[in-house]
């Protein structure tokens, strides 16, 4: 079975493991860049969703329950030590997601950190009804946020069919997704990021996730549209994360 992690460096005695978790139609190659700014001491893992990436061959999930419990399955396994999760857009849903049930088993993250998504109790009218869009106004909602639709998409048909259904699919998890309304706070530290100018993640809207946490939230607004890290590069959100996850990681033994 194909592996559904692509690991950048495998680090030995790594300071923590790091989970990534893309966006809708993204695969874990768009989070390369990231993964190389981050310290060299941590050990990223970005994870590819079914349908997406090196799994290309396996059909999409297209409801979030599914999607999270297939990346706790997989990800479990790789839990032997200090992690953390973070997720940009979907990916932010699902990390958190994940958070959740990994931590109803006994599995702790160290900090979670979310990215152009808004809160679980708001709605995203950016992206609301968006995966029922025909194919070419798909097309040009995505092209409205950036970074995400790859490149020279419109020249290849069956790639461009694919893409789509694979978005559709993706978008329509995301739209359907319903939090429980009963849920308690994470009792780890959550950092949520946005660009400046997203328009399907407005500032307010991201702020909201102070309320999935018991202890210390961390709000940060970058520039840029939703794409914020590919728009500037990669270094300014790396370098925040790593203020953030330490910030978060616990004291060595000694200290006061």
């Amino acid at each position: 079975m194909t592996t559904p992690f692509t690991r950048p460096r495998t680090v030995v005695d790594a300071e923590l493991r790091l989970f990534v978790f893309h966006h809708a139609g993204g695969s874990a190659a768009g989070l390369f860049p990231l993964a190389r700014a981050l310290p060299q001491d941590w050990e990223p893992l970005l994870y590819d969703l079914p349908g997406h990436g090196r799994r290309n061959s396996e059909p999409p999930l297209t409801d979030m329950a599914s999607m999270a419990r297939r990346a706790v399955a997989e990800l479990e396994p790789e839990i032997d030590g200090p992690f953390a999760l973070f997720g940009h857009s979907l990916g932010a849903v699902l990390a958190h997601e994940v958070a959740r049930t990994l931590t109803a088993r006994g599995h702790r993250p160290l900090w979670l950190g979310v990215s152009g998504r808004v809160a679980p109790d708001h709605q995203s009218q950016g992206v609301h009804g968006v995966h029922r869009l025909d194919d070419d106004a798909l097309l040009a909602a995505l092209d409205t946020v950036g970074g995400g639709m790859p490149k020279r998409i419109a020249q290849v048909p069956e790639f461009r069919h694919r893409f789509l259904r694979l978005v559709r699919a993706d978008l329509g998890a995301v739209a359907s997704h319903r939090p429980d309304p009963g849920r308690a706070p994470l009792a780890c530290p959550v950092s949520a990021y946005a660009g400046d100018r997203d328009p399907w993640a407005p500032v307010g809207d991201v702020a909201a996730w102070a309320d999935e946490t018991s202890t210390a939230f961390t709000h940060r607004t970058l520039p840029g549209g939703h794409f914020y890290f590919a728009d500037h590069g990669p270094d300014r959100l790396a370098r925040a994360l790593a203020a953030d996850v330490r910030a978060a990681l616990p004291a060595p033994v000694g200290r006061t």
